[in-house]
């Protein structure tokens, strides 16, 4: 299995999800992604770039290893300590359907955790 094909790619993309992760402490975002980025990347298929992320303080609660571009964003985020710092006291739920929309939509996680 080929490893970070997709990180190129999501790196590309963290000025806008910076900018979209800090509006979406007012309401949710979305925001179209360019297929052909990730098709030039890996040979996935449509479908197959299907993907969640729920964080809690900057760390996955769901199991994200069988998806090769979560698992690439997900390390792009990491990367970036802007991303880094407004992930942390926060629920973050990171995804991708069909439509090759990304959506992000974030809570505070509560202290008393």
């Amino acid at each position: 299995m080929e490893e970070r094909k997709y990180l190129a790619t999501w790196k590309r993309y963290i000025p806008v999800i910076r900018l979209h992760l800090k509006r979406s402490l007012t309401e949710d975002q979305q925001f179209k992604l360019n297929i052909t980025d990730f098709e030039s990347a890996g040979d996935r298929g449509k479908s197959a770039y299907t993907f969640n992320i729920a964080l809690e303080n900057g760390k996955p609660t769901n199991n994200i290893s069988g998806s090769a571009v979560a698992r690439d964003l997900y390390e792009a985020m990491k990367e970036d300590e802007a991303i880094k710092s407004f992930l942390q006291n926060r629920s973050v739920k990171i995804s991708v359907g069909k439509a090759f929309i990304l959506s992000i939509k974030t809570t505070h996680v509560s202290s008393f955790k």
